[in-house]
């Protein structure tokens, strides 16, 4: 399983459930990372989306303990439990975290990659990520050049967890 998302210098990745900074390159190699694949977010996430609709050319799975919750073309989960068994039944490389924050704190010890966008500012923020290079288990694999959009400059970074943990099993 991969994570990915953007975050600035302080690992922030929202402010009152908007994203901090929309990045067209950031926008275009997010989705050509998790198309045809499964993506795994929170209903507060999905309410961020055009429409609040779920991803097109993606399977989306989405966390909401909200019983009166539904959406169409997604797949509704209700608890970690019934998260963990769906996502056993999918081949753990297509599966990408995509957010919020919960989600994301939830889900990292399981993934064995992140695919970072990190930005080098720090913005008012309320949603934050894992601090991964505060963690001992992930490395650096990769870093791109330095890009920029307008005045803000970014990298894409690749992570690497060399102790994910495997998602519990269901009898």
């Amino acid at each position: 399983m991969k994570l990915i998302a953007a975050v600035d210098k302080n690992w922030a990745i929202g402010y009152k459930d908007k994203l901090l900074v929309s990045i067209p390159d950031d926008q275009k190699h997010f989705r050509a990372e998790t198309m045809d694949h499964t993506v795994v977010l929170g209903r507060k996430t999905l309410s961020g989306f055009p429409g609040g609709l779920p991803l097109k050319g993606r399977r989306n799975i989405i966390l909401s303990t909200r019983e009166d919750f539904t959406v169409r073309n997604a797949d509704i989960v209700r608890s970690t439990d019934e998260l963990f068994k769906m996502l056993a039944e999918i081949d753990s490389d297509e599966i990408y975290i995509i957010g919020g924050g919960s989600v994301y704190k939830l889900m990292e010890p399981y993934c064995d990659e992140a695919i970072i966008t990190k930005i080098d500012y720090a913005y008012q923020a309320d949603t934050y990520f894992p601090n991964l290079d505060e963690k001992d288990n992930w490395e650096i694999v990769e870093t791109s050049e330095e890009m920029t959009c307008f005045s803000i400059e970014y990298h894409f970074i690749r992570y690497r967890n060399n102790t994910p943990l495997k998602l519990p099993t269901f009898s």
